[in-house]
């Protein structure tokens, strides 16, 4: 069923965006630099299933030029030891005012630890991702996506698997004169091996002050069915992120 329904969205979603009105061919092709930088009380990974269980520092970078960007993540525990370093491409196949489609790709390390009779070590395991987004933005404020992720592992004990994604997000709304709150809803599906297979959802939450860098944010994961045992628990983070 997956194999059937996956290239059917596809070709959907790659028609609907070639559908609407030209795009605005004047946007600038100069290159961009964006960046954010948070602490958290939980790390919850890019798939919000997964977390590290502990507080976390996340790195967040952008390099944009035209349809094209780099985008790289790192994250690391408190204790400065790494736990996952993402190193993202993209690329804007349909760039419409209300319509977006683009195709990414990544190279992925996660990290853990393993206990021998002399000393801990510290475990890099490979993954390889290509990702699909499609985006309909309502006004320039609330949009929906739909988000598909192939995740293979290349080391042994790696797993191997599928992350469908649907996600609405609201940005701005303005909170009396200065406060600003953004917020978004998942509904989500991961299918890996090894059992891990479920139904989630997961809300973020933002508030800052505006043109002030820093703000204040909360997430949460629920698992609404799996067959993950033991039943995957409510997670949950609160943090501080402050965006260049």
């Amino acid at each position: 069923m997956i194999k059937l329904l996956t290239p059917l969205i596809f070709l959907f979603v790659f028609t609907l965006g070639w559908s609407q009105e030209s795009a605005d061919s004047t946007r600038s092709k100069k290159l961009k630099a964006e960046a954010s930088v948070s602490i958290n009380s939980n790390g919850i990974a890019y798939v919000p299933a997964f977390s590290l269980d502990n507080p976390a520092i996340i790195g967040t970078f952008s390099l944009i030029k035209g349809r094209f960007s780099y985008d790289p993540q790192l994250s690391y525990g408190l204790d400065l030891k790494p736990w996952i370093i993402d190193n993202w491409f993209h690329y804007k196949i349909v760039d419409r005012p209300v319509f977006e489609f683009k195709a990414g790709a990544v190279i992925s390390a996660f990290f853990s630890e393993y206990e021998t009779e002399d000393e801990t070590i510290l475990q890099a395991q490979k993954y390889l991702a290509v990702e699909f987004t499609s985006k309909y933005k309502f006004n320039p404020k609330t949009s929906l996506a739909f988000t598909y992720l192939l995740d293979r592992g290349q080391d042994p004990g790696t797993v191997t698997g599928h992350f469908f994604n649907l996600q609405a997000d609201r940005s701005d709304f303005n909170i009396g004169r200065k406060g600003l709150l953004s917020a978004s809803l998942q509904l989500f599906y991961i299918n890996y091996t090894g059992n891990e297979d479920g139904l989630f959802t997961a809300a973020y939450v933002s508030a800052s002050l505006r043109d002030i860098p820093f703000s204040i944010f909360g997430q949460a994961v629920q698992a609404l069915t799996s067959n993950i045992d033991p039943f995957p628990p409510f997670k949950w983070n609160v943090g501080l992120a402050y965006t260049l």
